[in-house]
């Protein structure tokens, strides 16, 4: 008597478990490989990047923004990046920022007194910081 078995049937309790790592398929799907989990955790520990023009900007106004807010504001610029903004307008209660998230620069600063009476263009992101 002659048993033929058209498809492989897996043990009892390994259907779905990949045989060389151990992971399930849905984890083996989401599972990034080591270049790209370190290529993203450098890509949101990037810090920002003040202009030129942004720091004359910010000594000429007098505009002091404290390291906890400077904190805040990259990993919010972080952040809208992941969401595709390019050009970010940046509210504080003291202060306006323009930053490009795509290259992680502060572009320029001004009082927020000033940035009342100002049209902002070429802005697709908006993130207010307020205490």
């Amino acid at each position: 008597m002659k048993i033929y078995h058209k498809h492989f049937i897996p043990p009892v309790g390994t259907a779905g478990i990949d045989r060389f790592s151990g992971l399930k398929n849905d984890q083996l799907r989401n599972k990034m490989n080591f270049s790209e989990h370190l290529n993203r955790m450098i890509g949101e520990q990037e810090s920002l990047t003040i202009s030129k023009h942004a720091k004359q900007r910010l000594e000429q106004r007098n505009i002091r923004i404290s390291t906890e807010n400077w904190e805040k504001i990259n990993e919010k610029i972080s952040e809208a990046k992941r969401k595709g903004v390019n050009e970010s307008l940046v509210l504080l209660d003291n202060a306006a920022l323009i930053i490009s998230a795509k290259n992680k620069t502060v572009i320029t600063a001004m009082n927020r007194n000033e940035a009342e009476s100002k049209i902002f263009t070429n802005i697709n992101g908006t993130i207010i910081l307020s205490k």
